[in-house]
């Protein structure tokens, strides 16, 4: 992806001011880890005269398929060539965008520490983008830059085949703007327009989308005659989000026209706190809800960490019996801690005990109970170490209900901060999608007696599921008819003990 931005100047006010204002040397060339590649910044001419930036960023389309899966806007059509083969390196979007407002976060800001003069000059400005998704064509390109007030406003469509004319054009065009306005200005005009030209987003939409989209269209927005359609897909047309967007640009226009502040106007409603709860909150509250229906009353948190998970079930009455079990002292020594044990009072700390072990071995302290958990536990093992988990959990420890979760790595596309190909944590050795966990857990529920239930933590995207996968194991076999089944579970745990 390429994008050029030009200005000209005089011996009074050099062109190579855009240096200052962009905080990138026009004598360098850098580079910027993205999250989906690397931006490069250089200077074709730098000149009193005249000078542009150029930002050139390089994505690799076959990390874009890692990280989605094939699934979603990060990953790729569902053709199986074209997820590597695809226009995504090549043509302006989100992911631009997202680059755009990263490598140049200051100049967005209008914000300039060496000259602070500078960010609030207008100057000439030219933005010239070689390939430009244009989803509604060249008509649809003057209908939002127009009303900006840009000077010029060239959309050439792109040919499909300069060689087959017959074809047609394609749906990209040749973008150049030219026009007087502050820098920031236009910088943030091409940080909303950009994906909604494309009409698609690499990374999931949220609520705090709105917010963003409110800062950059700040000033230009709320006026827009087609403010509608802007939000709408630039929200990657989330119905309720674009409401939302839709009613606070209402309000600044408003509030414009009255020549009054916004919150003179919508102070009808007190504000309340409505962010998400954070995705380890909707975890363990999904956890407990599972334990709940169960109706386990003893408990075990195997890999129970700093003790989040034990201090929820320490809250419910109905758990009698909890056990939290970690290979970490260190940690260990953390969740006593954060349960204050040595000031817990005598029938509440006959309620709860830590012990140290590992997971990868049979323990006879963990036989007899109602239920095991299994919260973000497996993807912290090297894969040959599952067999030996499994034994040691579903063919020893036997408890009537095994909850496990795990992130489900097709949801890593939503999120626009992860870098493509990375998994969530540097210790994770693995992440699943959906099919291979379902594969695991069914063939687990087969070999040792039980039968599996899945659960979504966490917003069910119709594209790539949910960010946390759960699976509900329950015992349909008793101890005293399972033989064949034990047999079968130390054969695999032998195996899993040789790899």
């Amino acid at each position: 992806m390429f994008l050029t931005i030009s200005t000209t100047g005089s011996a009074e006010h050099p062109a190579t001011d855009l240096g200052f204002l962009l905080h990138k040397h026009p004598g360098k060339v850098q580079a910027f880890s993205t999250s989906h590649g690397v931006a490069h910044v250089f200077y074709p001419e730098a000149a009193q005269e005249r000078c542009t930036a150029a930002l050139l960023l390089e994505v690799d389309p076959v990390a874009l398929v890692r990280r989605g899966q094939g699934k979603g806007r990060g990953g790729a059509p569902d053709a199986a060539l074209a997820q590597y083969v695809n226009d995504r390196p090549y043509a302006a979007s989100s992911l631009l965008a997202v680059a755009l407002s990263s490598v140049f976060r200051s100049a967005l800001a209008a914000k300039c520490a060496a000259r602070p003069e500078l960010p609030e000059q207008v100057r000439p400005v030219r933005i010239e983008i070689p390939a430009l998704p244009a989803r509604g064509g060249t008509e649809l390109v003057h209908r939002l830059f127009d009303p900006l007030g840009w000077d010029l406003v060239q959309a050439e469509p792109v040919p499909l085949d300069e060689q087959f004319p017959e074809w047609g054009d394609s749906r990209y065009v040749r973008l150049v703007l030219e026009g007087e306005l502050r820098l920031a200005d236009a910088l943030r005009q091409l940080y909303v327009l950009l994906p909604v030209l494309d009409d698609a987003k690499h990374y999931w939409v949220a609520p705090d989308e709105v917010d963003k989209l409110l800062r950059a269209g700040d000033g230009w927005l709320a006026a827009h005659p087609e403010n509608g359609l802007i939000s709408a897909r630039y929200l990657a047309r989330h119905k309720r989000l674009t409401r939302d967007a839709m009613e606070r640009l209402e309000l600044l226009r408003l509030a414009e026209a009255d020549g009054s502040e916004v919150e003179e106007l919508d102070n009808a409603v007190e504000e309340t706190d409505e962010r998400p709860l954070p995705l380890a909150v909707q975890r363990r509250e999904a956890i407990l809800a599972a334990l709940r229906a169960s109706g386990a009353a003893r408990v075990l948190d195997l890999g129970c960490g700093q003790g989040q998970l034990v201090q929820a079930l320490l809250k419910e009455p109905a758990f009698t019996d909890i056990v939290g079990v970690d290979v970490s002292m260190r940690a260990l020594g953390m969740a006593a801690k954060r349960l204050r044990l040595e000031r817990m009072g005598e029938r509440q700390s006959s309620r709860v005990r830590l012990l140290q072990g590992s997971l990868a071995y049979t323990d006879k302290r963990l036989a007899g109970y109602d239920a095991a958990v299994l919260s973000e536990v497996i993807e912290h093992l090297d894969l040959p170490r599952l067999p030996a988990l499994e034994y040691a959990v579903f063919g020893a420890a036997r408890p009537r209900t095994v909850l496990v979760t795990t992130p489900n790595v097709e949801y890593n596309v939503r999120w626009e901060t992860l870098p493509a190909g990375h998994v969530r944590h540097g210790d994770h050795r693995f992440e699943w999608n959906r099919a291979e966990f379902r594969g695991w857990a069914a063939s687990v529920a087969g070999r040792h007696g039980y039968e599996v239930a899945f659960v979504p933590v966490g917003d069910d995207d119709p594209e790539v599921g949910p960010p946390t996968q759960m699976a509900v194991f329950t015992q349909i076999q008793t101890d005293t008819d399972t033989d064949t089944v034990t047999d079968t579970a130390t054969a695999t745990a032998k195996e899993g003990e040789a790899a």
